[in-house]
Order: structure tokens, then sequence, then C-alpha cells
């Protein structure tokens, strides 16, 4: 049986298998060793996140067959401003994180033996915001600020740690790269090529430290060399 890598989030997931996605890549990665199941919202905060848990995860792994690992990747809807355009989608600090704490416990009991897998919101670039949403008018405001990101972000990786889990900061490591503003971020919120590497690479040294590693895993199948073409059955066993 394959082990199953599910991805959970918002948009920032749901566009993950895009070209030069991080959850493409991943699938990549992985071909023939691991299932990469994308479940990804555009939109959607910490506080919707929990009331589709249920309908969402059904049929990804029953009691034999629990997934590896998931990554859990809220944030950036939750930190909008609750006085701007996107202020229906912010939800208070504090209850982003008891969100994410509900959302890992929901994990632990449907699938006790996988490793979930915080990711921080990322920085946000609000001239790009504004740019994305207003044009050229230089009236416009950011309905998302960096500051605020980072809180958010502070928040997520508090509860991590809190919890004894992995947690991927995407808001600092982002900000390490030159010129991060426009070099990893397209509109301010969501990523350029470069921005998916960046994180692809930080979820594969993840999985890594879990034990979730492309060497480790088994491929499926013999590849097509392997296979004695005089007598298949040697390989397949029928």
């Amino acid at each position: 049986m394959r082990p199953k890598l599910v991805l959970f989030g918002d948009s920032i997931t749901e566009e993950s298998f895009g070209e030069g996605g991080w959850g493409a890549s991943l699938a990549h990665l992985f071909a023939r060793k691991a299932d990469v199941i994308l479940r990804g919202y555009s939109g959607y905060n910490t506080r919707w996140a929990l009331k589709i848990l249920d309908k969402t995860m059904n049929g990804i792994g029953g009691d034999s067959e629990e997934p590896a690992a998931v990554t859990v990747f809220f944030g950036a809807n939750d930190a909008s401003l609750p006085d701007q355009k996107s202020g229906f989608q912010h939800v208070p600090l504090d209850e982003y994180k008891e969100n994410l704490r509900s959302i890992h416990a929901y994990f632990k009991k449907k699938w006790p033996s996988t490793t979930v897998i915080f990711i921080a919101p990322p920085p946000i670039d609000e001239e790009g915001r504004i740019k994305d949403l207003c044009g050229d008018d230089p009236s416009g405001q950011a309905e998302r600020t960096n500051e605020a990101a980072g809180e958010f972000a502070k928040g997520c990786i508090t509860v991590a740690k809190k919890l004894n889990i992995p947690v991927i900061d995407t808001w600092s490591r982002m900000q390490e790269i030159p010129d991060w503003r426009k070099s990893t971020l397209r509109d301010g919120l969501h990523f350029t090529p470069l921005g998916n590497k960046v994180l692809f690479e930080e979820v594969v040294k993840t999985l890594k430290d879990v034990g979730l590693s492309d060497e480790k895993l088994v491929t499926d199948q013999p590849y097509y060399y392997e296979v004695d073409y005089k007598d298949p059955s040697k390989n397949f066993g029928n």
C-alpha cells in the first residue's frame, strides 16, 4: 500500500497542483512511491475548515491505511484585516489558535499514527495586494498586512510547539529570499514559481525529518527495465 500525504489548506494549497506548484512538485518527487492528495479550498479560514473536515477527509484513509502525514496550511485569510475588503474572512488570533488545536485534535483522533505538520501563513507584500485589488488607484488600501500575517504565523508556531508537532515558518523563511516581495509572491500573497520552490523544499525537509523521504520509500512495482520480458511472471507473480 502506498503511503498517503494529504495537503489541507486554503488557496495556496488549492493552487499547489498548478504548473510549478509545491504540491505538484511533491507528487512528482514521490511518483510511484506515495500518493499526494489535494484538499485545498480557496478563500477558506480555520473557522470554515473545521466545518468541512468530515466531508473533505471522508474516504481518504481507513483504520488500516492512515495517511503518513497531513499538512495544515491556514492563516492567510484568518489574518485579513477585519475593517477591510476581505474582513469577512478574518478570524481573531485567539480563535485561530484554538481552531488549529481543534484541527490537530480531529486528525489525531481520526488517524492516530498520522504526522500532522503545520505550515504558518506566508508574508504579505502590501504594495502587491493594493495593485492586485485596486490597480493604479493611489487611495487603495491593502486588505492584509505583513505585520498581521506575522502575528498569525507566530500564533501557528506557538500552537505547534505546544502540541510538539513539526511546523514550517513560511513567514520567516520567505523573507530571507532576496527581493522576496516580488520574487516569491506574484500578487502580494500567492506564490511565484520561486515561492513554490521555497515551500516545496521546506516541506521535503520536514517530511524527511519525520521519516518520510524519497530515498526510504519503496517503489510501487518494478521499473520497466527490471522486468524479465521473457517471463514477466517472475516479477509480477502471475
